[in-house]
């Protein structure tokens, strides 16, 4: 039986076995990849530059943008590198760093997007208290706390799944290193670490969904005490892309880890895998840019003036 210490590379999920279709799955993992990169760094780039912009949801909505960034350029490149070459290859320290960073942005964007619920909470039930409990202190505070706890997160997760001893080979079923593929490979009794560390996190993630349940709940009753139909319309629109991105990142992540085994199959998993882990970042963008005059405007300023130098 092998263990950790005799481990010195794993063996990644290929995405195909055809060589057409692995050159396909690159071309595609490309698109989206780089389709991220360009929103993720317009907005960042606009948010930068645009004065109007250094408000509240453009400060937060800047840092979502890092976390997309990051946890895309965390996953894909490996795997489009993988896709061409034909290798399913990576290194023992590579996976390990591939898991904390994955882990790091994942967990800060839903950080993140607790935070970014609290500003619209804010906002809306307590407007005229917004500019107090919302100064710039109080951001670069809640942001730094997001991401913060999402280092201790991911490190406590990292650091605790590789100390257990691995068991069985060191073929792992995903694209990418990710924690229940890695625990598939270590002995049983050595899982119960990992069981603990995982139920409290469990926890944790629990009380972030009751804030931002409890927070919606709030909005939604603030929003129907507006008398007009115009104005409740304008205060719900502000949370439609904070409301539809959060919707989109939970319910990936939560089908792919608990759909039925009855439906499992290696082709439905890779493709939810895809689906939760690469299709965010890049539609994350997108969607707070089609809700939100005020950032199509800066975009759209930014690569004008970026076309006439050039």
């Amino acid at each position: 039986m092998s263990n950790s210490s005799s481990i010195s590379h794993f063996l990644l999920l290929a995405l195909a076995d055809r060589r057409q279709l692995q050159l396909l799955h690159f071309c595609l993992l490309l698109g989206i990849s780089l389709a991220a990169l360009l929103g993720n760094g317009l907005i960042i780039s606009a948010i930068a530059c645009g004065h109007h912009l250094h408000k509240p949801i453009f400060f937060f909505l800047l840092n979502l943008a890092l976390s997309d960034l990051g946890s895309i350029c965390t996953t894909v490149p490996k795997a489009m590198h993988n896709s061409l070459w034909d290798t399913r290859d990576i290194s023992y320290s590579g996976c390990a760093a591939q898991l904390f960073f994955f882990m790091f942005f994942i967990s800060a964007e839903f950080f993140l997007l607790t935070v970014m619920c609290y500003d619209r909470y804010v906002s809306i039930y307590k407007p005229l208290h917004y500019g107090t409990l919302l100064g710039s202190r109080a951001c670069a505070h809640m942001a730094a706390a997001a991401w913060a706890s999402a280092f201790v997160y991911s490190l406590l997760h990292t650091a605790n799944t590789f100390s257990l001893p691995l068991c069985h080979g060191n073929a792992l079923g995903q694209f990418f290193c990710e924690i229940p593929q890695i625990l598939k490979l270590s002995c049983a009794k050595s899982q119960l670490r990992e069981l603990g560390l995982l139920a409290f996190n469990v926890s944790l993630v629990f009380v972030c969904f009751v804030f931002i349940v409890f927070s919606y709940v709030q909005i939604f009753r603030a929003v129907l005490r507006i008398p007009s139909e115009q104005g409740r319309h304008k205060a719900f629109s502000t949370c439609l892309p904070h409301l539809a991105v959060l919707s989109l990142f939970v319910s990936t992540g939560i089908f792919y880890y608990l759909k039925p085994p009855s439906i499992s199959s290696p082709s439905l998993d890779l493709a939810l895998s895809v689906l939760y882990s690469v299709v965010p970042p890049a539609l994350n963008p997108l969607i707070y840019s089609l809700r939100n005059q005020d950032l199509k405007t800066a975009v759209w300023r930014l690569m004008t003036a970026w076309f006439r130098e050039h």
